[in-house]
């Protein structure tokens, strides 16, 4: 039983599912935060929260390795959150997202 244990303990490091995220942001005039997730293998998501008085036109960029970048335009309103994500072709090694927003 101490055998089976032992297997089991080791395998755990095999199923982890994370993935680095990098985030670029490029923030003029507007007070907005955000939380990445790796939802999947091959999806990533970011949720953009708008804490100002002004509505925020943000421009997420999505990129994994060689494949295009995903490109999202949200419009975040004043005290609310929107969430951007993107699915790629291939599993996702490291997840870069370029942030950019300005008032609208």
């Amino acid at each position: 039983m101490k055998k089976y244990c032992a297997v089991l303990l080791a395998l755990l490091p095999l199923t982890a599912l994370a993935y680095p995220i990098d985030v670029e942001k490029d923030i003029d005039g507007v007070k907005v935060d955000y939380t990445t997730y790796d939802t999947d293998r091959d999806i990533g998501s970011i949720t953009l929260n708008n804490y100002g008085d002004v509505a925020a036109q943000c421009k997420v960029s999505f990129r994994n390795g060689p494949e295009a970048p995903r490109v999202r335009r949200v419009l975040v309103p004043a005290k609310k959150s929107v969430d951007a994500t993107a699915k790629f072709n291939r599993e996702i090694i490291k997840l870069r997202i370029a942030l950019s927003c300005k008032p609208e």
